[in-house]
């Protein structure tokens, strides 16, 4: 792996086509576990036209996502698109648990915003909600990476902010 990082991906980077956007030297080397951390959202993406996706601590809590391995000559855009240089996301290195039960270290991201305490995700407050473009990018991405079916099924069960007009990304987007 010389001259390369691990990333862990858990929102819209989880899909082939978003992450190859900007990084494309992203390979998806697998999935992983990320233990004692929720997904949320929070802080408006005027890309997306909703709240963004970020992980928060929580004990017992799980986010599974993909695992890629991209050239340290990415890194830059890769921090670019999470905004770590407006002081939007922060990087951070985080242990992460394969399948196999090995551990492997890697870069992912947490917004500096702290998202609303809510127990369950179905209760996020409106301004706290993905668009459906964001969203079913998560899931579609989700699908692709071939995450566990329990945590598919919590995906589907985020709420969206009803928002179905044009975003700042061209994607090709569709959710069974």
């Amino acid at each position: 792996m010389a001259g390369k990082f691990l990333y862990f991906a858990y929102g819209s980077n989880l899909l082939t086509h978003r992450i190859h956007i900007n990084n494309p030297s992203a390979e998806r080397v697998g999935i992983g576990r990320l233990n004692d951390y929720q997904i949320s959202f929070v802080t408006y993406s005027k890309r997306w036209r909703g709240a963004s996706a970020t992980i928060i601590p929580k004990i017992s809590g799980v986010v599974w996502g993909a695992l890629w391995e991209v050239n340290n000559s990415d890194m830059e855009h890769l921090d670019k698109q999470e905004g770590v240089h407006e002081n939007i996301y922060r990087a951070l290195q985080v242990d992460v648990l394969l399948p196999s039960g090995e551990k492997v270290n890697a870069r992912t991201y947490q917004q500096i915003a702290t998202p609303p305490n809510v127990d369950d995700l179905k209760n996020l407050p409106n301004d706290c909600r993905p668009s459906v473009a964001y969203w079913k990018t998560i899931v579609k991405g989700a699908e692709e990476t071939g995450l566990p079916k329990d945590y598919l099924s919590f995906l589907y069960q985020i709420p969206h902010n009803e928002y179905h007009g044009p975003v700042d990304v061209s994607l090709p987007l569709w959710v069974h």
